[in-house]
């Protein structure tokens, strides 16, 4: 899957994200699959996850190809890509741009273990040096 700049990754709303997390673990994937894997954990009707999957593939997150009579369904954006676009939005939204600031917040709220801290030091030390 090829590098997408972050103005061409497409917004995906909450709901979406949930459609994307099962396409993202197990691909292609039908929309018969989709439904199922989320039926257990949503309480929307198959034709609602059909309609999330056209416009996800409409906004080009999905791409897919029939095989007979079924729709199988791969991302055309990568999780990694998707996240980093949602954090820079929300950086922006929320924190006006400024990561420092979100990151004391994050930290001072954070529930963090021993290892955790010491990775967070490190990281921290290593951006000093620099």
């Amino acid at each position: 899957m090829p590098e997408r700049t972050g103005e061409s990754i497409p917004r995906i709303s909450d709901a979406e994200w949930e459609v994307m997390k099962v396409v993202w673990d197990d691909h292609p994937v039908s929309a018969n699959d989709v439904v199922r894997r989320l039926g257990g954990r949503r309480d929307w009707s198959p034709r609602t996850i059909k309609t999330m999957l056209n416009r996800l593939v409409r906004k080009a997150a999905l791409t897919f190809e029939t095989e007979g009579k079924r729709y199988l369904y791969s991302p055309a954006v990568s999780r990694d890509q998707c996240v980093r676009a949602e954090s820079r939005s929300f950086l922006h939204r929320v924190f006006e741009g400024a990561a420092g600031p979100m990151l004391v917040q994050f930290v001072q709220d954070a529930r963090l273990s021993r290892r955790e801290i010491e990775s967070l030091k490190k990281i921290l030390d290593k951006k000093r040096e620099r």
